[in-house]
C-alpha cells in the first residue's frame, strides 16, 4: 500500500474579460482565453478585442500621397466656403450696396487702410446670379478632391492665399491713371483659379493626365482678356499663387511635409504682404 496525494483537476480556462465564461479559445497575440464575444477574426487565428484595440492605437494613421489624414464624410471646408458665399450673396440682394457689398469688395484705393478687403472680396459677387453660381460650381468640382488630398488646413490656406494673391496682382498692375485702380473687384474667381493650378500639379504628381485642366485654365484666362467686366489680373494672380503654394504642398519631401507646408505658407503670406506694402508705398 502506497501513500501519496492525488492532484486536483485543473480549473477550466475562463475569458480574461468575462471570468464567468469558460473558454478554450486563446488570443493569438497575448495567449489569454477569450469568449466568443471578446474575439475578432485575424488573418491567422483570432485575437482578443484588447489586442485589436491596442494594435489600432499604435498603428500609423492612413494618409494620402500628400500626407493628409484619410477622412470619410463630407468636405467641410469646401461646403463652408460655398455656404459663406451663398449667404453673402443673399445679403447682397437684400441689403444696400453701401451696407454690405461695398464694405467687403476689394477696392484698390482702400487696400492699404482696410487690408481685410484682400480676403473678403472673394466672398462677394456681382448681382448677376451666374457669377456666384459658376464660381461655386467650379469650387465644387475641384474643392472636395483637393481638400481630401491636402487636408483641411492646407486646403483652406491654399484657397485664402489664392484669393489674396489675385487681389495683390490687381494692385501691382494698376496705376492711378487707369480705371482698374478705381474699380471694385468681387468674386471667388482668383481663389478658384488657384485651386485649379494646384489641382493640375497634384494630378501631375500622381502621374495622371492633366490636359483637361490646362484647357479649362486656358479658356478662362482668354475670356478674362476679351470679355468685359472680368478681372484678368485677379485670375492670373490667383493662378500664380495657387501654383506656388500647390508646388509646396504636392512636392514636399515625405519626411518634412509639415515643416515645408507651415514654412511655405508663412513665406508666401509674407511675400504677398511685402509686395502690397511696397506697391502702396510708391503711390
Amino acid at each position: 500500500m502506497t501513500d501519496g496525494t492525488v492532484g486536483l483537476p485543473a480549473a477550466p480556462p475562463v475569458c480574461a474579460r468575462h471570468t464567468d465564461r469558460v473558454s478554450y479559445v486563446r488570443c493569438q497575440r497575448c495567449g489569454r482565453p477569450a469568449c466568443p464575444e471578446c474575439v475578432v477574426e485575424a488573418p491567422v487565428g483570432v485575437q482578443c478585442v484588447d489586442c485589436v484595440r491596442e494594435a489600432r492605437r499604435s498603428a500609423p494613421a492612413p494618409r494620402t500621397v500628400f500626407g493628409a489624414p484619410l477622412r470619410g464624410g463630407r468636405p467641410l471646408v469646401t461646403l463652408s466656403i460655398i455656404a459663406l458665399c451663398a449667404v453673402s450673396y443673399l445679403l447682397q440682394l437684400v441689403l444696400e450696396w453701401e451696407t454690405w457689398t461695398s464694405r467687403l469688395a476689394f477696392y484698390p484705393p482702400l487696400g492699404d487702410v482696410e487690408p481685410w478687403r484682400f480676403l473678403t472680396g472673394a466672398f462677394v459677387h456681382s448681382d448677376a446670379p451666374w457669377h456666384v453660381l459658376l464660381n461655386m460650381y467650379a469650387l465644387w468640382i475641384v474643392g472636395p478632391q483637393l481638400e481630401a488630398a491636402f487636408g483641411r488646413a492646407r486646403f483652406l490656406a491654399l484657397y485664402l492665399l489664392s484669393a489674396v494673391g489675385g487681389h495683390t496682382l490687381v494692385v501691382l498692375l494698376a496705376s492711378l491713371a487707369s480705371l482698374d485702380w478705381y474699380t471694385a473687384t468681387v468674386g471667388a474667381s482668383g481663389a478658384v483659379f488657384g485651386l485649379f493650378g494646384a489641382f493640375f500639379l497634384a494630378m501631375r504628381r500622381l502621374g495622371r493626365d492633366a490636359t483637361g485642366i490646362l484647357v479649362i485654365l486656358g479658356i478662362n484666362l482668354v475670356l478674362g482678356f476679351v470679355a468685359p467686366n472680368i478681372s484678368w489680373q485677379g485670375h492670373l494672380g490667383g493662378l500664380v499663387t495657387g501654383v506656388v503654394v500647390g508646388t509646396l504642398y504636392a512636392y514636399a519631401p515625405r519626411t518634412r511635409r509639415t515643416a515645408v507646408a507651415v514654412a511655405g505658407t508663412v513665406v508666401v503670406t509674407a511675400a504677398l504682404v511685402g509686395l502690397v506694402v511696397a506697391r502702396y508705398a510708391l503711390f
